[in-house]
């Protein structure tokens, strides 16, 4: 038997990638609103016609039945690295979490899975994070949530942090669900970035490249640092950092962007951004998942930023699996 899915703000299918490598869940209906990651979903789920309305313009009914719906509602109205207004964000996507629970009320899912930035738990004093835990309880669900890092859940070296909410229809399920334990981190940023190969010369840093003295104090940042040595960096604002933990930083929507928050690399060949490829490895994606060639890059690095870590979807959904089989 296989569980049908139904994939709200599905993005390029990271969480929808996640349930079905366990091959035991399908996903029959998607929803998402940006063309450009329609397109990529498609590109690599070829039985699935993404739909791109407005969630808020989707009737209950045109929504197939289903046993699960996922979801990675938008973070930015909850995101530390934006303004963290919440539901009262002006642009209204702290709302379209109600959008994503009245799809939850229509379908009755035997099990639902929400992820976010893990600020959504403290946001506003935890009041926030209290109403999304009351609607549950008022739709007759049972929830559980846990907040993971996907270097010390997933194995892949992006210190990544994520509250990932767990809800089942029934109690007997929710009582067999058991959350994912830690697992050793095992690979390394060789294993996702490729320090050795000259790439594109669009990717490097160099002088005059970018408003302001941003390859000044990158080359100073880095000068005394072993050229041999896998290193990441981080443009903050106005100073450039290095990641002492050995691993990416949290990839953001404005990767390709070349400013504030950007990683950085260091390597024989000079100091670049990660490629767009490159972002899809951190998030755990597999080498051979499609990216459209007719995109402008900055729409993959959107892409790969606003995505899953993928192994750490395709743990919790391998214990959902044990928990209703």
């Amino acid at each position: 038997m296989t569980f049908s899915v139904a994939s709200f703000f599905a993005g390029v299918g990271g969480i929808d990638l996640g349930f079905e490598e366990t091959r035991e869940f399908k996903t029959v209906y998607a929803n998402e609103f940006d063309s450009y990651a329609s397109e990529t979903f498609e590109m690599n789920y070829s039985t699935v016609k993404v739909d791109r309305r407005d969630i808020r313009l989707v009737p209950v009914e045109d929504v197939p039945v289903i046993d699960v719906i996922i979801g990675g509602f938008p973070c930015q109205a909850f995101s530390i690295a934006g303004y963290r207004h919440g539901f009262e964000d002006k642009k209204g996507r702290g709302e379209l979490f109600f959008e994503l629970l009245r799809m939850v009320e229509g379908k009755k899912p035997r099990v639902v899975l929400f992820e976010n930035v893990k600020n959504l738990v403290g946001h506003a004093h935890g009041n926030t994070f209290g109403i999304i835990r009351e609607q549950l309880e008022l739709l007759g669900y049972h929830y559980t949530y846990r907040v993971l890092n996907a270097m010390n859940y997933g194995n892949i070296a992006q210190n990544r942090e994520r509250v990932y909410i767990v809800a089942f229809r029934d109690k007997k399920d929710f009582d067999k669900f058991r959350w994912i334990l830690p697992v050793p981190l095992t690979t390394t940023v060789k294993d996702i970035i490729d320090f050795e190969t000259k790439v594109d010369d669009k990717y490097y840093y160099t002088e005059g490249k970018y408003k302001g003295d941003i390859y000044k104090l990158l080359v100073e940042a880095t000068k005394d640092d072993d050229i041999d040595r896998p290193a990441v960096y981080q443009w903050r604002r106005n100073y450039v950092r290095q990641n002492k933990s050995g691993v990416v930083p949290t990839l953001t929507a404005n990767q390709g962007e070349g400013g504030h928050n950007v990683c950085i690399i260091k390597t024989k060949h000079g100091l670049r951004k990660m490629t767009p490829r490159e972002c899809f490895n951190t998030q755990g994606f597999p080498i051979d998942y499609k990216l459209p060639k007719n995109q402008g890059e900055a729409r993959l690095y959107k892409q790969a930023g606003n995505s899953v870590c993928v192994p750490v979807i395709n743990r919790i959904a391998v214990n959902i699996i044990e928990a209703i089989k």
